[in-house]
């Protein structure tokens, strides 16, 4: 894990057998055994279960470089699943607060098993909802969103797979993936509890933006539909 801030401390989250299981392969995590767990996380006794277990992720790149399917695998690293409110906070408590980090850097949470890639099973039909951020908010509303997801608050099924905050040099950017993107219902409620939980001003401008245009594009914030 050279690439994490030292206080990324992969012994203090909640699956604490986990290693990445990428390692011997030069840091790449394009194989088909990322998804397989070697300890099965759970609650512990007496805990607070989530609704599902979710996995934190970071990247980080360097921005000359081209961006592409393969260097993007090799820049993302896994750090640590909960499956509980308590592992949630343990873990939380030792990452480093988005506002922190520097460079093009970036946190993903997303249900277990479901990679933060376009081109996974689960995302590859949606799309995400994109905040941008002036410099010195991206701690707060990382929070208050990713608390939304845990507890539930979008109401929308199965639908959520994952928020990420992206830390770039003159704004920072929030978004949530979702698994349909044509589901403009679906969609549209996700855009509405957004508005909600993190107390945005009417005149918020949103983006979105599906996976499949990410793709034609090599881009995720280029080329959004524009909603207030």
């Amino acid at each position: 894990m050279k690439d994490l801030p030292e206080s990324l401390k992969e012994e203090d989250c909640g699956e604490q057998e986990m290693k990445d299981s990428n390692e011997s392969d030069g840091g790449s995590v394009n194989n088909n055994n990322n998804n397989i767990r070697r300890k099965m996380v759970s609650p512990g006794a007496g805990e607070h279960p989530l609704q599902y277990n979710y996995t934190f992720w970071y990247s980080r790149r360097t921005p000359s470089r081209p961006a592409n399917t393969q260097s993007y695998e090799q820049n993302i690293r896994q750090m640590g699943t909960v499956a509980s409110v308590e592992q949630f906070w343990k873990f939380y408590s030792h990452l480093v607060r988005p506002g922190d980090l520097t460079g093009h850097s970036d946190f993903h949470l997303f249900k277990e098993g479901i990679k933060p890639m376009w081109e996974d099973e689960a995302n590859k039909n949606g799309g995400k909802w994109i905040i941008r951020l002036r410099k010195g908010l991206a701690s707060r509303f990382w929070e208050n969103i990713i608390l939304a997801m845990l507890g539930e608050q979008f109401m929308v099924g199965e639908e959520i797979c994952g928020v990420v905050v992206s830390i770039r040099f003159q704004e920072d950017i929030l978004s949530i993936w979702n698994k349909t993107a044509n589901d403009q219902v679906t969609t549209s409620r996700i855009r509405d509890t957004l508005r909600r939980v993190l107390n945005l001003p009417p005149n918020t401008i949103m983006e979105y933006k599906t996976h499949n245009d990410s793709l034609k594009d090599n881009s995720s914030f280029r080329n959004t539909k524009i909603t207030l």
